[in-house]
C-alpha cells in the first residue's frame, strides 16, 4: 500500500506543476503596470496600452503619442515593446484612424526598432533588423482581416519582440488648430495556440532597367516554391510613379492562376485575394510589374528615391501551425521564357484618373520617403477612391424560420456582443392617427404600458427566442442600440424619452427625456427616434426626431454634450438639415456618425466629434425615403428605403461607403416588404430588416464563401486528396488551441480516482482470497499499474504512453415622420392605404491540375 500512496504523490505533484503551468495573466500586466506611456490629455484611452481580455487574451493599444505634424507628408514612427515573454498570436487588427488627417498606416514586427525615443521621423527608418509587415491600413482602402483561426506569431524565441507603427500624414490642414493626433491601431492578441499562422511573401525586382521614354517596360519576378503548403488570402502591390499595374499569378502545370492584380497608383493595403489559392511543393510564383518610362530623360533605376523605381509584390499567406514560415523572400527570375505565356491582364494598365493620381502623390509632384519596409515606399494622399470585394451578392436566407415569429409592429433592431439577433417591438400597441395630438402629446395612456415582453433575444441560426425583457415599460417603443458592454439603449416615441437597460435588470440604468412631455430643450425630446453609443468614448448620439430636426449628444453618464441639425428649409435640403433623423449608425473607422434622413431620401454624414457635415449620399434608387442605415467594419454601409411615391421599388441597398457608390441591392423572396422600419448587418455581411407593417424580421445572407471554406477546414470536414486528409487529421489535433484549466484538472484527476478504486477493489478482493497476504499482493498489483504510468525504465512518469495505449484516446492539445407620417398602421378592411408613419479564406479544396 506504501507503493501505491507514493506513486499517487507523484501524480499529485505533476497535476501542481501542471496548475502552476498556467500563469495568470495579470502577473503579465502588472510588470508593465509602471511603464505606462505618458500622452497627451487629448489621448483618451492611450495610457493604458495593454487590457487584459481574460486568462489567455489581451488587447495591445498601440497608438502616435500625441503628435501634430508641422507639414503634409509627413512619416512618423513609434515603437512599443511585446508586453509578454512567450509566445502570443495576432489574431485581429482594430484600425485607430480617420481618413480625415491620416492617409494610411503601416504596422512592422521586428526586435530592433530604428529609434528609442516616444516617437521619431521615419527617415530615421523603422527598424535596424529584418521587418516584417503585419498590417496595413490606407483611407479608402478596406482594412486588413485575418481568417478565423489565423494568427501573426509573435514574441518567444523567434517572434518579433517589437511593434513599429509608421503613420504618414498626407494633408496637414486639419492640423491648423494644433490638436495633438494618437491614430493606430488595436490589437487582440491570445496564448491559444492558433491552428493556421500568417506569414508574409515578398516579390522583389532589384535589376529592373526603365529606358528613358520607353512606353511599356516589364519587370518580372519568378521563383520555384518548396516548402509546405500555404494559403494565400490577401496581397499588396507596391511601385512609385512609374508604376502602371501589378499582378502576382500561381503557375502549376503550365496554367496560370491569378492571384492578384492592382494599379500600385490606388491605396497600397492589403486587398484580399478575390478566389483563394493553395501553393504547394513544386509549383512556381510568377509577379509582373508593368512601368513606362514616358516623361523621363535618363533611364530609371530600383532604389529608394523619389526618382528611381520599385516593383514589390506582397503575399500574406497561413500555413499550418508545425510547419509554419513566417517569412519568405523572392528576388529572382527563374524562368524568362515562362512570361511568354503570362494572361494578357497583366500587360493592361489599370486607368486611374489623372488628378486622382496627383493627390495620392500629395502635393509635392516628385517627394515620396523610404522606409525599412524591404525598402519599400509609401505613397501620400489621396481623396475618393476606394476599391473593394465587390464579388458576393445579398439574398434571402429562404430557410430561415424567424420570418415566421409571432411579432407585433418591429420597430428596432440590433445585434448583441455575442451575435444574437435583438428585436424591439410594439406588441399589441400600433402607432396610428389617434396616438397623438397637435402638439404631439401621446392620447393613449389609458391602454397602459405594453403588457409584452417588447426586447426579445434571437439565435440567429435557428430564430429561437434565447430571452425576453421589456414588459409594462413602454408605450410606443421605436429605436434599438446595444453598445459594447450589452447594455440595450432604446428610444419611446410617446413617452418622448431615451432608456438604458441592462440584459437583466428589471429597471432602466438611465433615462433622458421627460416622460410623455414632448420638447426640444436640453432636457425634452419630441419622438427620439434612434440612439448610437460610441464604442471608444461611451458618448450617446439621440436622432430626435419626428417633431424635433437635430441630433443631440450626451456623455456616458446623461450630461449634455452638444447638438446640431434643423429643419429643412424650402426648396432643396441643405447639409445638416434633417426632415425625420429616423436611424444612426456609427463609423469608427472615420470616426464618423451617420443619419437616415428619411424624409429627405439621403444619407448625411458627420464627425462625431464635432458634429461637422463631411458628406452626404443621396441615390435614384433610393426614392423618397431612407428609412434605416447600418455600417460594418471595412466600408459597407446597408440601407433600406420607404414607398413614397408610385414607381419607388422598396429595397436592401448595399453601399461603399467611401464613394457611395451601390455595390448591390437585395428584396425578400418570402413576402413582400410593405414598410421595413430598421436594418443591422453583421461582420459577415448578414443582415436583419424588421418590418413595421408586415410584422416581421427577414434574413439576408452573402453568398461569398471564403469564410465557409475556413469553417469547414476548421471543422474537419472531409476532403478528397492525401494530403488534404494529412491537413484535416492535424486540424482535429489543433482545432482546440489551449485546453482549459478545469480540462485540465479533470484528466489529471480521473487517473487518480480510477487507481484509488482499483487499489480499493483489489484490497478487498485479495482480503477476501489472501488474507494475511493481502497487502503484498495489493502492492505487486498496484506495481504492474503504476509501472505502465512510469513506463519500461524507470524514473519519469511517462502520462503520455499510459493514455497513448487506449485506442480511444487522441492526442488533442492543441469562430422616423412629421405630422405627414409615422409608423402608423394599416387598416386592414380599408381599401385604401393610410399614412406609413403618423406624427455590411481559406482556399476550396482543388484538384491538382488546378
Amino acid at each position: 500500500m506504501a507503493g501505491l500512496i507514493n506513486n499517487l504523490l507523484i501524480l499529485l505533484l505533476v497535476f501542481q506543476n501542471s496548475c502552476l503551468g498556467f500563469r495568470n495573466p495579470l502577473s503579465v500586466f502588472k510588470r508593465y503596470k509602471d511603464t505606462t506611456r505618458s500622452l497627451s490629455s487629448e489621448c483618451l484611452g492611450n495610457n493604458r496600452p495593454v487590457i487584459s481580455l481574460g486568462l489567455t487574451d489581451f488587447a495591445l493599444d498601440i497608438r502616435m503619442p500625441g503628435v501634430t505634424p508641422k507639414q503634409s507628408d509627413t512619416y512618423l514612427c513609434m515603437s512599443l515593446h511585446l508586453p509578454v515573454d512567450e509566445e502570443a498570436y495576432v489574431v485581429d487588427f482594430r484600425p485607430q484612424a480617420s481618413m480625415d488627417t491620416v492617409h494610411h498606416m503601416l504596422l512592422f514586427g521586428c526586435n530592433i526598432p530604428s529609434s528609442t525615443e516616444n516617437y521619431w521621423d521615419c527617415d530615421e527608418g523603422t527598424c535596424t533588423d529584418k521587418s516584417n509587415i503585419l498590417y496595413a491600413w490606407a483611407r479608402n482602402a478596406p482594412p486588413t482581416r485575418l481568417p478565423k483561426g489565423v494568427g501573426f506569431k509573435v514574441g518567444g524565441e523567434t517572434g518579433s519582440k517589437y511593434f513599429v507603427l509608421q503613420v504618414h500624414y498626407g494633408d496637414v490642414s486639419a492640423f491648423r488648430d494644433k490638436h495633438k493626433d494618437c491614430s493606430g491601431v488595436t490589437l487582440h492578441l491570445t496564448h491559444q495556440r492558433q491552428p493556421l499562422i500568417a506569414g508574409m511573401y515578398l516579390m522583389m525586382s532589384v535589376n529592373t532597367v526603365i529606358p528613358p521614354g520607353e512606353k511599356v517596360v516589364d519587370a518580372d519576378i519568378a521563383c520555384h516554391y518548396q516548402k509546405y503548403p500555404m494559403h494565400l488570402f490577401a496581397y499588396r502591390v507596391h511601385t512609385h510613379r512609374l508604376g502602371k499595374v501589378v499582378s502576382g499569378y500561381r503557375v502549376r502545370n503550365g496554367q496560370w492562376t491569378l492571384i492578384g492584380r492592382q494599379s500600385p497608383q490606388l491605396p497600397q493595403a492589403f486587398y484580399p485575394v478575390e478566389h483563394p489559392v493553395d501553393i504547394n511543393f513544386g509549383d512556381t510564383l510568377a509577379a509582373r510589374c508593368l512601368f513606362t518610362g514616358e516623361g523621363r530623360t535618363t533611364e530609371t533605376h530600383i532604389g529608394g528615391t523619389a526618382s528611381d523605381e520599385m516593383c514589390n509584390f506582397y503575399i500574406m499567406y497561413y500555413m499550418e501551425a508545425k510547419h509554419a514560415v513566417s517569412y519568405m523572400t523572392c528576388t529572382q527570375n527563374i524562368n524568362p521564357d515562362m512570361f511568354r505565356n503570362i494572361p494578357q491582364e497583366a500587360n493592361i494598365p489599370i486607368p486611374v484618373k489623372s488628378d486622382m493620381i496627383m493627390m495620392t502623390h500629395g502635393h509635392h509632384h516628385e517627394e515620396t520617403k523610404k522606409t525599412d519596409d524591404d525598402s519599400s515606399l509609401k505613397q501620400p494622399k489621396r481623396e475618393e477612391e476606394e476599391v473593394l470585394d465587390q464579388d458576393f451578392h445579398i439574398e434571402e436566407a429562404v430557410d430561415w424560420p424567424g420570418v415566421n415569429l409571432k411579432l407585433g409592429q418591429v420597430s428596432g433592431l440590433a445585434l448583441d456582443p455575442k451575435n444574437n439577433l435583438v428585436i424591439f417591438h410594439r406588441g399589441d400597441h400600433v402607432w396610428d392617427g389617434n396616438s397623438f395630438d397637435s402638439s404631439f402629446v401621446y392620447q393613449q395612456r389609458g391602454l397602459g404600458p405594453i403588457e409584452q415582453n417588447t426586447i426579445l433575444v434571437i439565435d440567429p441560426s435557428n430564430a429561437d427566442v434565447l430571452d425576453s425583457t421589456g414588459k409594462n415599460l413602454f408605450y410606443l417603443p421605436h429605436g434599438l442600440s446595444i453598445d459594447k458592454d450589452g447594455n440595450y439603449w432604446v428610444t419611446d416615441v410617446a413617452l418622448h424619452q431615451v432608456f438604458k437597460l441592462g440584459v437583466h435588470d428589471k429597471e432602466p440604468l438611465l433615462i433622458l427625456g421627460r416622460s410623455l412631455q414632448p420638447g426640444s430643450d436640453k432636457n425634452h425630446f419630441c419622438q427620439p427616434t434612434d440612439v448610437a453609443v460610441d464604442p471608444v468614448t461611451g458618448n450617446v448620439y439621440v436622432s430626435d426626431g419626428y417633431c424635433n430636426s437635430r441630433i443631440v449628444v450626451f456623455s456616458p453618464n446623461g450630461m449634455f454634450i452638444m447638438q446640431w441639425g434643423e429643419e429643412t428649409s424650402v426648396g432643396k435640403a441643405k447639409p445638416g438639415q434633417f426632415q425625420i433623423p429616423h436611424s444612426l449608425t456609427l463609423v469608427p473607422e472615420f470616426g464618423q456618425l451617420c443619419v437616415a434622413d428619411r424624409e429627405n431620401g439621403r444619407i448625411q454624414c458627420f464627425r462625431s466629434e464635432t458634429g461637422e457635415f463631411t458628406r452626404e449620399i443621396k441615390h435614384k434608387l433610393f426614392g423618397g425615403e431612407l428609412f434605416a442605415i447600418s455600417y460594418i467594419p471595412g466600408g459597407l454601409l446597408f440601407a433600406v428605403n420607404g414607398m413614397p411615391y408610385p414607381g419607388d421599388i422598396v429595397q436592401g441597398f448595399v453601399m461603399n461607403f467611401s464613394t457611395g457608390e451601390i455595390i448591390d441591392t437585395f428584396i425578400p423572396i418570402r413576402k413582400s416588404f410593405e414598410m421595413p422600419h430598421d436594418i443591422v448587418a453583421s461582420e459577415d455581411k448578414t443582415v436583419y430588416i424588421g418590418d413595421a407593417h408586415a410584422k416581421t424580421v427577414w434574413k439576408f445572407t452573402s453568398t461569398e464563401k471564403a469564410e465557409t471554406v475556413i469553417e469547414a477546414r476548421l471543422k474537419n470536414k472531409p476532403v478528397s486528396t492525401d494530403s488534404q486528409k494529412k491537413w484535416e487529421k492535424h486540424m482535429v489535433e489543433q482545432a482546440s488551441p489551449g485546453i482549459s484549466f478545469v480540462l485540465i484538472t479533470t484528466l489529471l484527476i480521473i487517473p487518480i480516482v480510477v487507481l484509488l478504486a482499483i487499489a480499493v477493489f483489489i484490497r478487498w478482493r485479495k482480503t477476501r482470497v489472501y488474507g494475511a497476504d493481502a497487502d503484498h499482493k495489493l502492492e505487486s498489483s498496484s506495481g504492474r499499474i503504476l509501472g505502465r504510468l512510469q513506463g519500461k525504465g524507470s524514473g519519469g512518469l511517462n502520462l503520455g504512453n499510459f493514455f497513448a495505449s487506449h485506442k480511444s484516446y487522441s492526442r488533442k492539445g492543441f469562430d422616423r415622420l412629421s405630422t405627414e407620417g409615422s409608423d402608423q398602421e394599416k387598416d386592414e378592411d380599408d381599401g385604401t392605404d393610410s399614412e406609413e408613419e403618423y406624427s455590411a479564406p481559406p482556399p476550396p479544396p482543388v484538384s491538382s491540375s488546378s
